[in-house]
Parts: C-alpha cells; sequence; structure tokens
C-alpha cells in the first residue's frame, strides 16, 4: 500500500471539506501529530483498512478516493463581474445620490432584487443592489425607520446573495450582514432585527465558528420570540428561519451526540413555529413545513448520515416543492446531488444537478457547486456526454 500517496489523498479531501487536521484528528480519535504523520505517509506501518474506512467516513467520501482514485485539479471559478462588483462596492462609502428618493419606488426596486434573486438570476441582483443601496442611504440619511428597514433588507440581500460564494465572497457578506443588522436596529424592527440577525449567524457559520452561530441565532430567537409572534405571518417565518439556521450551524462539529440532539432541537422548534404559520411564504423566506423538511435533508447530510438524508427526501411531498420559488428548488436538488453521489447512486447525483441547471444555471454554475461535478467525475469510470457536458458548462475541463 503506497502510504505516502494515500497520505496525499487524505490531506487533499480534508482541506477540500474545509477541515483543519486537529479538527481531523478529533473526528478520528486520533491527536494531531498521528494526522500529520499519515498526511506525510510516516507512518511505520500501512494504515489498517478500518481506518481508513473511517477516515472515507469523516471525509465524506467513498473509500476507493483514497486507494486508487486521482486527485482531481481544483476546478478556478472567479466571481461573476456582477458580483464582484457588489462586494467591491460594499468597501467604498456609499455615493450620496443628487436626486430624491422616494419610499415607493425604492421598495418597488428592492421587490425586484428580491424577486430576481428567488429566480437565481444572482447577476442581474448584484447589478441593482449597489444603486439601491446608495439610495436607501441617502433615504434612511433622515432618519426615516422605514427607510432604514428598506436599508437593512437590501443588505440582507446583499449578505445572502454574497454567501452563495462561500470563501469567494465570505468577507463582504459577513460585513453586509453588520450594516443590515445596524440599520435594523436603527429601525426597530423586529422583523428586521430578526431577519438580518440570521445573516450574521450564516456570517458565522461561513467563518466556521459554528458554536457562535448556533448560540447567536437561538438567543436572537428566544429574544425577539414575543415580538415576532405579533407580527402575524412574517414574523413567524423570521423566527422559524432562525431556528432553521441554528440548527445548521450545529452540526458544524460533525456527527456527535450533541451535535445530533442540538440540531434535532431546532428543527423541532422550527417545526412548530411552522405549524402555526402554515405553508405561506413571506417576505421570500420560504419559510414552512417543506422548508423545515428541505433543511432536516441538509443537517442530515452535514451529520454524516447521507443514507438517512436520502430516505428524507423522499419523505418530501412533490407538489409541495413544486410550489417553492426556484432558488430554494435547486439549492434542494444540489443536496439531493451530494447524497446520492455519497451514497454510490452516481447516475441519480447527476440527473438531480442537471435538474437544477435547468431551473437556475447561475446556482449550478457557483463554486461549491462546481465542486461536486468535479468529485463525479472522478467518481464515474466513464462519464458519460451529460456528464461531460455538465462540466464544460461548469468550467471544467472533461
Amino acid at each position: 500500500m503506497d502510504t505516502d500517496r494515500i497520505g496525499r489523498r487524505i490531506a487533499y479531501w480534508r482541506e477540500h471539506r474545509g477541515l483543519t487536521q486537529s479538527d481531523f484528528g478529533r473526528l478520528m480519535g486520533q491527536s494531531r501529530r498521528w494526522v500529520q504523520d499519515i498526511e506525510g505517509g510516516q507512518r511505520q506501518q500501512d494504515p489498517r483498512l478500518s481506518v481508513l474506512q473511517r477516515a472515507a467516513d469523516v471525509l465524506r467520501i467513498p473509500l476507493e478516493r483514497l486507494l486508487s482514485d486521482p486527485m482531481p485539479a481544483p476546478a478556478t471559478t472567479p466571481l461573476p463581474p456582477d458580483v464582484a462588483a457588489l462586494a467591491d462596492s460594499l468597501h467604498h462609502p456609499p455615493p450620496t445620490s443628487t436626486h430624491p428618493v422616494g419610499l415607493p419606488n425604492l421598495r418597488r426596486r428592492l421587490a425586484f432584487c428580491c424577486q430576481a434573486w428567488a429566480a437565481c438570476h444572482y447577476a442581474a441582483t448584484a447589478r441593482d443592489l449597489p444603486a439601491v443601496l446608495a439610495d436607501a442611504h441617502t433615504a434612511a440619511a433622515d432618519g426615516s425607520a422605514e427607510a432604514a428597514t428598506i436599508l437593512s433588507r437590501a443588505y440582507q440581500l446583499a449578505a445572502s446573495l454574497l454567501y452563495k460564494y462561500s470563501r469567494h465572497a465570505c468577507t463582504p457578506g459577513v460585513l453586509a450582514a453588520d450594516r443590515a443588522l445596524a440599520a435594523a436596529e436603527t429601525s426597530g424592527d423586529p422583523v428586521a432585527i430578526g431577519a438580518s440577525a440570521r445573516r450574521v449567524a450564516r456570517g458565522l457559520i461561513h467563518q466556521q465558528r459554528h458554536a457562535a452561530a448556533v448560540e447567536y441565532a437561538t438567543v436572537s430567537a428566544r429574544t425577539l420570540r414575543p415580538d415576532l409572534e405579533r407580527g402575524g405571518t412574517v414574523g413567524l417565518s423570521t423566527l422559524g428561519m432562525l431556528y432553521l439556521v441554528a440548527a445548521i450551524g450545529a452540526t458544524g462539529a460533525g456527527r456527535t451526540p450533541a451535535a445530533v440532539a442540538a440540531a434535532t432541537g431546532r428543527l423541532s422548534e422550527a417545526e412548530e413555529v411552522a405549524a402555526r404559520q402554515g405553508q405561506e411564504d413571506a417576505d421570500f423566506t420560504g419559510f414552512g413545513p417543506t422548508n423545515v423538511a428541505l433543511h432536516e435533508v441538509d443537517v442530515l447530510l452535514r451529520l454524516d448520515d447521507a443514507w438517512a438524508a436520502v430516505e428524507a427526501t423522499r419523505r418530501i411531498e412533490p407538489g409541495a416543492l413544486a410550489g417553492m420559488w426556484r432558488e430554494r428548488r435547486a439549492r434542494h436538488l444540489v443536496t439531493t446531488a451530494r447524497a446520492a453521489a455519497l451514497t454510490r447512486r452516481r447516475d441519480d447525483a447527476i440527473c438531480a444537478l442537471l435538474e437544477a441547471e435547468r431551473l437556475a444555471p447561475e446556482e449550478v454554475h457557483r463554486p461549491a457547486v462546481v465542486a461536486i461535478v468535479q468529485d463525479l467525475l472522478v467518481l464515474v469510470p466513464s462519464p458519460g456526454a451529460d456528464l461531460r457536458g455538465l462540466a464544460e458548462r461548469c468550467g471544467i475541463p472533461a
């Protein structure tokens, strides 16, 4: 057994999953020095097959990836120009509008951006947001609470869009979330505060600060709950989404009894809120019983239980899923593809990605999804025309 090559494969997939050597060692029940030794090919004995199987399980890859499959070269996927321009605009003082800013017109422009986002037209959203943000700053300068709420919502949308591009735009995404929360607190609107807090928690997750994300989202939900419950459907949607982001954050330490209990508890709280609200969507959250079910699939996958994630997907009514906007449906199809790939159902994974691309090309061509396509190119011994075509459209030589 070539321990040097196996060590390099372990190092590659550990980094690909965003784990430090200490993280991986903890999940393996070993020390950081043990990880250093095995990745450097310095173990005196060949690692036992049971050890390699455990490593494959922790890294969420089939065992053969560690034994023989070549390591793919990472795809280089730069930020789309409009998204990069939005990110850059956050690092400069917002320009002052020279014309009067009417709030009704500003609300309509922001609603267009939200609708473009829900339809997965990310470039169009990013192209219009800087001007909306500039005019919202001007409108909020006179102390208007309504303008401050609009400003907060624009920054919330900017944060959500930038988080789509993960490490490529995490820093400006976090900056947008912080500004959203500051504007929401100025407005005094509990819905805006809760919605902004959710983006702040998401930023903590993207920074690998999972425990802080869980605590922040959970405390925010419990503190704001009385006001949000009085806010009707939109308030309940905001409350439920805070519990859902806490459930995602709870999976950050991997599959442990404490993580499973915490994630399950937050999902249960979200389910209780959804039962009160019903299926009605509000404020582009997509929150409701179906969205809770979709998050359950995501949580199970993040807790390294891909088989349970597949089963949870099968319990979701197709009609309920079809009623959701494209961004949420496409994102769920990507999650489904991940679960299928990890359970060796590679044709199903390819079909799910192709369906997601049909719905929302910009969702599938993001770096995080391109990495799944790249994985499938290695997993599938003889890629067919469908997979090769998808890879080419994602910028991967196939």
